[in-house]
Order: structure tokens, then sequence, then C-alpha cells
């Protein structure tokens, strides 16, 4: 069960084509986007997510249909009509949740390494984990966070990653990550991922740092128009670390140049 929705703090940073929805992921906040913003031609919404940055922190609903309700009413506040909506990693959960629920909302949609389809053996070391984050705190996230780029690449934006962490509220990062992978309507275990990726009706591009992972994002899609791509030798936060790459990929594919993408603008 969903919470009510909460105002959602944001930019919106103007651009010739239609709206893109930017999402961060767990324990970041929307200025991760910020080296892709002088790279975009289109216009690009980018919230905090609710606990996250400068956005409210209730005390419960950290789920991925709460922060797609979330973003919901902040695209209605906005006007914006359906967007192309881009998430990372837990904000990846939160987008196709977004395209799940409100699907009026969203004509195409990006997943950038997102935070489902572990497999057994995360399945087994998560619970572990989150012991872990229970007794050490945010800085036991912090250290995750840091080896999730690649070492020796944007070596500042890792430490603003890991900075970022170990500041977060320590509760909210134990529930995210609950919601994400182990309570009854998670879908971050691979199951469950396959039976809720099912619902998705839009054209889905998945960007992933890894090939297992895309080949499985693969055996998800349906349609001509969506398809999965590998940067190799990338990080958890490619978007961060081959910022241009990134964003003339995103375009090149909500435009249909290459004659296969259905969110032709």
């Amino acid at each position: 069960m969903t919470t009510t929705a909460l105002p959602l703090h944001h930019s919106d940073h103007p651009g010739a084509l239609p709206a893109l929805l930017l999402v961060h992921g767990w324990g970041g906040n929307g200025e991760d986007w910020n080296p892709t913003l002088p790279h975009w031609r289109h216009r690009v919404i980018v919230p905090d997510l609710r606990g996250h940055g400068r956005s409210p922190k209730p005390a419960e609903g950290y789920g991925a249909r709460d922060f797609a309700g979330d973003l919901a009413e902040l695209l209605r506040g906005l006007d914006t009509g359906p967007v192309v909506a881009v998430g990372h990693s837990m904000g990846g959960q939160a987008v196709t949740a977004l395209a799940v629920e409100h699907p009026e909302l969203v004509r195409g949609l990006v997943v950038v390494d997102p935070a489902y389809g572990a497999d057994e053996a995360e399945a087994v070391r998560i619970p572990g984990e989150q012991e872990e984050l229970r007794e050490e705190g945010s800085e036991w996230a912090a250290r995750l966070v840091a080896g999730a780029f690649r070492a020796g690449v944007r070596d500042e934006l890792r430490d603003r990653q890991r900075r970022l962490m170990a500041e977060m509220d320590p509760d909210v990062l134990v529930e995210c990550r609950d919601e994400m992978y182990l309570t009854p309507d998670a879908f971050g275990l691979r199951p469950a991922t396959v039976t809720y990726l099912a619902r998705r009706t839009c054209p889905v591009l998945g960007v992933y740092a890894t090939p297992g992972a895309a080949d499985f994002e693969r055996g998800t899609l349906t349609g001509p128009a969506s398809r999965a791509v590998v940067f190799e030798g990338a990080g958890h936060f490619l978007h961060e670390e081959r910022p241009r790459e990134f964003v003339e990929l995103v375009e090149h594919w909500v435009a249909g140049a290459d004659g296969e993408s259905g969110c032709s603008v």
C-alpha cells in the first residue's frame, strides 16, 4: 500500500525538445545528474526523491511505488504530458513503478544499472548486508558506494557520492533497501522482477555496466523499440563517468534516429 504523495524539491532545465525526468539512486540526490546537464537538448526535470536531498523525509514509505506516487504528482503539477523517465539504480525501480502504476505519464523508460533483477547469490547476501547496515549505519553505505565507481575515473564524483551517503539518515537507507529487495511487494529479486516488468507497456532502453545484467534485461523486453546497451569498462555510476556518451545514447534512442525507437518526438 502506497503512502500519500509528497511535494519534491526539483530543478527544471529548459531545452528545445520535450521533457525528460531524471531520477537519482539510493543515497544520492538530483545533483547526481549534473555532469549530464550541459549535454541535453531536451527539457530535463530533476527531483530529489523523498528522504534524499532537499525533499521531505517522512517516517515511512520508501518503496518504489511511494517514489512513483511522488513523481506522478510532480509531473502532473508541471503539466509535462507524458515524459521519457530516466532512472539510475534505485531510481530505476522508481521510474519503472511510475511507468507501471501511472502509464499515462510515461512514453518511454530508460533504466541505468537499475536495482532490480538480483540473482540467487545476491538474494542470499542482501539480508546479511542489511544487518551490517543497521549495525554500522551510513558509513557502511558510504564504503559500498565508493566501490561502485571505476577506480581512477572521476574520483571527485566518487568522493562526492561517498560524502552524500555518509550524511544520509541511516534509517532511510535501511528502509529504502528493505523496500527494494525484502518486503512482500518488493520487485528487486529476480523472480519478482520478471513478474513486475511484464507490466511495462512503453518502450524501454536499459543501459548497463555489465553484460550479464544487460542480458537479463533483454530477456524481459518486448517490442522493436526496446533494447539493452552495455557501457564496457564503466562503473555503476556510468552516467556520471561518461556523461556525454550517455546523453548521446539516450537522445538518439528517444529521437528514433536508428529507426527502432518508438519514442519519436
